[in-house]
């Protein structure tokens, strides 16, 4: 929260700051919606912000984000400069230190067919990243070649919020570090997991939160970090300069995502993505995932699902879309 309070205007800092600590303490969206209540998000569960700052579920009773509330967040986020975040507000979101993704909404301009900007920004969705070290301890032995060890390509699937973005930085961290091993040439100790030069393009500076190139999350010893690139251009720049041996790369699913990853499975690199959708059946209706799929380049698939009691459950499947175990309990944790 260090990082986003102080992009709030007054009244939203308050109030927001005010916020008892078994909510603050979960919190992972933030709503501001001009002229609308106030709305918070955290675990499963999400409720409206009062003028004291008290959880409410009666929109009635929340405060609404004034003009000067909206218009002070989008000078912060664009540091006092919509032209140099052109490029951002033609996405529709704006990563900020920290690694928080805010996502824009209001009136879009439109130019040759394709959206240039988001104009009359009026809502505001800000997702708080959170470092959960070992969130991928129980699940990265089933991404391992049973009898070599070695990484295999694998597919993180699940909707929005549910933990696939803090899922992907643990398992590049634990690939970095190894397990009481150590890097190629030198002894491993019995039952060890070696240590893996790790390659992370993070175009929405999400899972390593780098600031000024320099992640500010723990991603491991061995791990490079292309900060703000596209995805398919900045893994062939990993494979062409940095030699990793696993590759790491958030919300693939166009065309030039699926040739970067045939590029990394030709030169013998590992990769590791993941892909929005609640299943296998579902990603299968994505016409590059499909084709993806459909190739078998991905070994493993692993559901995520976000459970009320359990916290995040993982449910992993071969090639061929068959389950390699029962669903897994992974606990709590965050994006």
């Amino acid at each position: 929260m260090q990082t986003v309070l102080p992009l709030l205007s007054p009244p939203l800092r308050a109030r927001v700051a005010r916020l008892p600590e078994p909510v603050l303490g979960r919190l992972q969206e933030i709503r501001i919606r001009e002229g609308r209540p106030l709305e918070v998000g955290w675990g499963l569960e999400y409720g409206f912000v009062g003028d004291a700052g008290e959880p409410t579920r009666n929109a009635q009773a929340a405060y609404r984000p004034t003009r000067s509330d909206c218009s002070a967040l989008l000078e912060a986020l664009t540091q006092h400069s919509l032209y140099t975040f052109e490029e951002e507000l033609k996405r529709g979101y704006i990563t900020v230190a920290g690694g928080h993704r805010v996502g824009l909404a209001g009136r879009v301009l439109i130019e040759g067919g394709r959206v240039r900007s988001v104009k009359d920004v009026a809502g505001f969705n800000i997702r708080l990243a959170k470092e959960w070290k070992n969130a991928g301890a129980r699940l990265l032995p089933q991404l391992l070649d049973p009898v070599s060890g070695e990484p295999l390509h694998t597919l993180i699937v699940s909707p929005p919020c549910q933990g696939k973005t803090t899922m992907i930085r643990d398992l590049a961290r634990l690939l970095s570090e190894g397990a009481g091993g150590a890097p190629d040439g030198l002894p491993l100790r019995p039952g060890a997991r070696r240590s893996y030069k790790v390659g992370v393009v993070d175009e929405r500076s999400e899972i390593a939160a780098s600031v000024k190139g320099v992640p500010t999350f723990d991603l491991g010893p061995r791990t490079d970090v292309l900060d703000g690139c596209p995805k398919a251009e900045g893994m062939m720049m990993m494979i062409r300069s940095m030699s990793p041996e696993v590759l790491v790369v958030d919300e693939i699913g166009r065309a030039e995502d699926a040739e970067a990853v045939h590029e990394a499975l030709h030169a013998g690199i590992a990769v590791l993505a993941t892909a929005h959708g609640r299943d296998v059946r579902e990603i299968r209706q994505r016409p590059i995932l499909r084709e993806l799929l459909a190739a078998r380049i991905f070994r493993r698939i692993a559901v995520l699902r976000r459970h009320p009691l359990a916290g995040i459950e993982a449910e992993v499947f071969d090639e061929d879309a068959r389950p390699i175990e029962p669903r897994r309990q992974l606990g709590g944790g965050g994006r």
